[in-house]
C-alpha cells in the first residue's frame, strides 16, 4: 500500500516498516527489513538495506548509504545490524556499515548527532550522543565515540580506536591511540594538545570541576609519572567531580598503555 510522503519513484520493499509522517524522496530505495520511525525525512537517491532501525526525526540527504554490507573480508553474509536513534542529521554521501558477527554484530549511532557529508562509519562502530563528524571524517571499525566528541574534517580514526566525550579531533588529522574525554588532540599521528577548555565552558562545566580536570590531565600527561602512579596520586589528591571520575575510569578501561605517545607533553 502507498504511504503519504513517499515519492512515487522512491523503491519501498512492502515488508519495510514505514512509520507514519516519514518522508521518502524519489529513486530511494528502502530494503526489506529496515524500519523507520515517525517524523524522518530522506532525500532523493538514498539508500537504506540490510536490518537497518532507524529511529524517530531523522533527517538523512541525497545519497546516504546505510546498511550495506561492512568492508571486512571476514564478512560471509551474516546476519548483523545498523541502529539509529533520533534526531540526527545526516548529509550527503555520508555510509554507514553493518556490524560483523566478530564484532558485536551491530554498528550504532546514538541521538542528536551531526554527520556531515562524505562521512565514513565502518562496521561495529558506537557513537554516542551530540557528536560532530566534519566534511570526510572516517572511522574504521569498532571505533567508539563518547558523547559530544567533535572529529573535523577529513580526521581518520583507527579502527578499534576510543574517543572521550567531549575530545576534539583537530582536522586531517590520523588518530591511532585512544584519546581520554575532554582533550583536545592534533596531528599526524594525533596527540593531546590539553584539555577542551572551550567545550567544557561551552557545556557548562563550572570553573572549580575544570581547574580539577587541569590538575589531572597535569598529573597524566606532564609529572613524569606512569597511568598506574597517576590514577593513584588524582584519587589522593583530587577532588573526585563527575569529569575527573569519568576521566580515570577511561584510562583504567581503555589500554593505558596505547595512551602514552599521545599524551606526551609537547615542548
Amino acid at each position: 500500500m502507498k504511504k503519504a510522503g513517499i515519492h512515487p519513484m522512491a523503491v519501498v520493499h512492502p515488508s519495510a516498516r514505514i512509520s507514519d509522517g516519514v518522508e521518502i524522496g524519489p529513486y530511494s530505495i528502502i530494503g526489506e527489513h529496515v524500519s523507520i520511525g515517525k517524523g524522518t525525512v530522506i532525500g532523493a537517491q538514498v539508500v537504506i538495506e540490510g536490518y537497518c532501525s532507524i529511529g524517530q526525526d531523522n533527517t538523512i540527504f541525497t545519497g546516504a548509504v546505510i546498511g550495506s554490507p561492512p568492508q571486512d573480508l571476514k564478512f560471509k553474509g551474516e546476519k548483523t545490524s545498523v541502529e539509529i536513534g533520533k534526531r540526527n542529521t545526516i548529509r550527503e554521501f555520508v555510509t554507514i556499515n553493518l556490524g560483523t558477527a566478530g564484532g558485536g554484530g551491530k554498528t550504532f549511532v546514538g541521538d542528536d548527532n551531526l554527520l556531515m557529508a562524505y562521512c565514513h562509519v565502518a562496521h561495529d562502530c558506537i557513537l554516542g550522543n551530540n557528536i560532530i563528524m566534519g566534511n570526510g571524517a572516517t572511522l574504521g571499525g569498532h571505533v567508539r565515540l563518547e558523547d559530544r566528541v567533535i572529529v573535523s574534517g577529513l580526521t581518520g580514526v583507527h579502527h578499534y580506536v576510543s574517543v572521550g566525550c567531549m575530545t576534539l579531533l583537530g582536522g586531517c588529522s590520523k588518530v591511532v591511540v585512544d584519546i581520554p574525554p575532554y582533550c583536545i588532540a592534533d596531528g599526524h599521528p594525533a596527540e593531546v594538545c590539553g584539555l577542551n577548555l572551550i567545550g567544557l565552558k561551552r557545556n557548562n562545566i563550572p570553573m572549580e570541576r575544570r581547574n580539577c580536570l587541569k590538575r589531572a590531565h597535569k598529573l597524566l600527561s606532564d609529572s613524569g609519572l606512569n597511568h598506574s602512579q597517576a590514577l593513584e596520586k588524582m584519587q589522593k589528591e583530587i577532588s573526585q567531580t563527575p569529569e575527573v571520575k569519568h576521566f580515570m575510569e577511561f584510562i583504567r578501561k581503555t589500554g593505558q598503555g596505547n595512551m602514552r605517545r599521545a599524551l606526551q607533553p609537547k615542548r
